[in-house]
């Protein structure tokens, strides 16, 4: 993530130097667009009167089709209304304009400045590039590296950054054509909305991943009871409506009263939506890595293949779920001898739990005996209590009979990617390969396995929230 970060604050830097570059060409001009009712004006019969003399300095109107265009250059810092005037010294239109001491020119009526389309399209830029940036450093996570809290911020925010840099790309272009209908006012809403622009594009997909995860639960109830941990799916679903729903109820409220009334209303608006936005985002980036790091096949250049336990019946037989890890490891075990020669060293990894007779890590020799490998090729971890302790104590292990080992570890497909973040935490760089598992237990345990990941992080991703909250707050308070 470091890498990403410093190519973003580049970019960042690259594009202030091509809009400062722009500006010294323009000479810090200004044209600015003076709206008129009247169709019988010619502009040798035009004036401009500045209120503040020594501020800014019009150039040579034109008048185009009710609209009076006016470059303006600045003189010095300050602030002046400029009327337009006829012939007869009649007042047809005003502007209110500012001079800072950099020398940019602020337009009050439209929110525009000086230079204002290249910065729309340097900000474009920047967020489609910082899409392709995000995209491109989820897509080259190989290997332990991909099991990381920053392959999901990858993933997850590089749609975001995408589904923004379009809105911007389509405001940037509206304006730069037809900037007398969508000036700068329309663009700074399109910024500072970005997040609600968001949710409503997500809203559609957010629905039937809902629904999906409602019918997996019933499924899931059906076969296994009613209990709370069975349902979270139903009630992330629920959320995520609820989510947009009020989303959907807060931007459609006719608000009156003042200007400043009005912004802090949308100012509120906008940042539940970009809170709500980034917990779309992370979930969404663990959702994508979650499935990918289920899916994958390690490379079959294993020296150690780790078995991660779980609860097995009270005879000391396993229950299908870590039947199916144990069997998982054994193909890959299988596998990688068949197509490379290399026998890699199986280790069942768990600890004796409170009502468990055995060790989990027993049982699973016990089972792999039975399957036909050879016990010289086993090695227990039976002290752990935890996936983080299974990481941790077989590498213990590992780094005494074989240190730089590669290590491949077995487990439940929607269990995959998270052990993967453990073994990283663990200091245990390795890949897991999952076991499948009924298709109604599949969705909400891997809910759970996110929700797992997050609260697990609740400090840092507190202060992502908090950046994005503070950076579209800011821009709805200082926009409007």
């Amino acid at each position: 993530m470091k890498r990403v970060t410093i190519q973003i604050a580049a970019l960042a830097a690259i594009l202030l130097l091509v809009c400062a570059g722009c500006r010294l060409l323009t000479r810090n001009t200004y044209v600015a667009s003076v709206p008129v009712q009247r169709t019988d004006l010619a502009p040798e019969n035009l004036r401009l009167e500045a209120e503040t003399p020594g501020v800014v300095n019009p150039g040579t109107l034109r008048v185009e089709d009710g609209w009076v265009r006016v470059p303006i250059r600045p003189d010095g810092p300050g602030e002046t209304f400029v009327e337009l005037k006829d012939a007869s010294g009649e007042g047809v239109g005003m502007m209110r304009l500012h001079v800072d001491r950099f020398g940019t020119v602020y337009d009050w009526s439209t929110g525009g400045f000086t230079g204002d389309t290249v910065a729309l399209a340097a900000f474009t830029v920047f967020c489609l590039a910082v899409a392709a940036i995000m995209f491109r450093a989820w897509r080259d996570a190989k290997g332990p590296a991909f099991y990381t809290y920053s392959t999901i911020h990858a993933a997850g925010f590089s749609l975001f950054a995408l589904l923004t840099g379009l809105t911007m790309l389509a405001v940037t272009l509206r304006h730069a054509l037809r900037p007398r209908d969508f000036s700068m006012l329309y663009a700074y809403e399109a910024i500072s909305g970005a997040s609600w622009r968001f949710m409503m594009v997500t809203a559609v997909p957010l629905a039937a991943f809902a629904v999906a995860m409602a019918v997996s639960n019933v499924a899931l109830v059906r076969h296994e009871g009613f209990h709370p941990k069975n349902v979270l799916g139903v009630g992330i679903g629920v959320a995520l409506v609820a989510g947009e729903v009020l989303a959907f109820a807060l931007y459609s409220r006719d608000i009156s009263g003042s200007e400043r009334e009005v912004r802090t209303w949308m100012t509120l608006c906008n940042v539940y939506a970009t809170a709500f936005a980034c917990f779309e985002c992370v979930l969404v980036g663990a959702i994508v890595c979650g499935i990918q790091a289920a899916r994958h096949v390690p490379a079959p250049d294993a020296d150690y293949i780790l078995i991660l336990g779980c609860k097995f019946r009270r005879d000391g037989t396993l229950t299908p779920l870590l039947r199916g890890r144990v069997d998982r490891a054994v193909a890959f075990w299988k596998r990688q001898r068949e197509l490379t020669g290399k026998e890699a060293v199986l280790m069942p990894s768990g600890g004796q739990g409170a009502d468990e007779p055995i060790a989990e890590a027993e049982a699973m020799r016990r089972y792999l005996v039975a399957q036909g490998v050879p016990e010289g090729r086993i090695v227990l971890e039976d002290r752990s209590r935890n996936t983080f302790q299974n990481m941790q104590f077989s590498r213990g292990l590992i780094e005494k009979e074989a240190p730089g080992a590669k290590v491949v570890y077995a487990t439940t497909n929607y269990h995959v990617f998270r052990s993967g973040v453990w073994a990283n935490l663990a200091g245990l760089p390795s890949e897991g390969v999952g076991s499948r598992t009924k298709w109604w237990y599949w969705p909400n345990a891997f809910m759970r396995e996110c929700v797992g990941l997050m609260l697990n992080r609740i400090p840092q991703e507190l202060a992502l929230l908090a950046v994005m909250i503070a950076f579209f707050g800011a821009l709805s308070v200082a926009l409007g």
